[in-house]
């Protein structure tokens, strides 16, 4: 395989925020040697879920194997993963806010035609559903566990707990009409204001996605939580 020097749209600071953070998990385990530094570790994660490049292409850049990449990222994600706001967390950050946005979207995965747990019938494809919070400049706040692809947004926000939260917290929320009913403190817009809040709602999508490791999985679909979840403790570390 053919190698080439690269760059990645991410500032030195989240490498750094990162690499402390390995650097924590390796002394707690008393970890005595690896192949990588944890700067390079860091900056092998970071290009794993920002660029979205498979273990083997890291394994060649790297000049490692493909096992050392996979035990790296599980380690990394892993750890980033326990750092990510729960909902009762984002709901007391948003408190102070005038109203928050309510919207889902659908990671695409890597799935055979027979697997129709995860097929959605809405966007015409195998995905995940995760429902995000954003506040109202449309950044991100806070990111569901990922469910099947057939669960539609109103019914996952129910089974996370969204709408009772955000209703027990007296927040109002602005959604799209796929939150039709929810009830509580959701309120679903028509016309003029409808496109406005999906606007905002759109942006916070953006922001997951500009990991492109998010836009195609090919992971187990048990991992896409936590994977959601290591990018959500990494954004905050993008901000410029």
């Amino acid at each position: 395989m053919l190698v080439y020097p690269s760059g990645i749209e991410l500032s030195s600071s989240t490498l750094r925020h990162l690499a402390r953070l390995l650097s924590a998990r390796r002394l707690e385990r008393k970890t005595r040697w690896r192949r990588l530094t944890t700067d390079r570790q860091a900056l092998l994660i970071l290009a794993h879920l920002r660029c979205g490049h498979t273990y083997a292409q890291l394994a060649a850049g790297f000049g490692i194997g493909i096992a050392t990449v996979n035990r790296y990222a599980d380690e990394a994600v892993d750890a980033l993963s326990t750092l990510a706001p729960d909902l009762a967390t984002a709901v007391r950050a948003a408190g102070r806010k005038a109203f928050v946005i309510l919207d889902g979207t659908l990671l695409a995965i890597d799935r055979v035609a027979a697997d129709r747990l995860y097929y959605s019938g809405k966007h015409k494809r195998h995905g995940m559903n995760v429902q995000v919070i954003a506040d109202p400049f449309g950044r991100l706040l806070w990111a569901s566990p990922a469910l099947p692809g057939t669960v539609h947004d109103i019914r996952a926000a129910r089974t996370h707990g969204v709408i009772a939260a955000l209703t027990e917290a007296d927040l109002r929320c602005w959604a799209d009409k796929g939150y039709q009913g929810a009830g509580g403190t959701v309120l679903v817009p028509f016309r003029g204001p409808h496109a406005r809040i999906r606007a905002l709602g759109e942006q916070a999508m953006a922001t997951l996605k500009a990991w492109r490791l998010l836009r195609k999985l090919r992971c187990s679909t048990t991992r896409v939580t936590d994977l959601g979840k290591a990018v959500l403790t990494l954004h905050p570390t993008t901000a410029s």
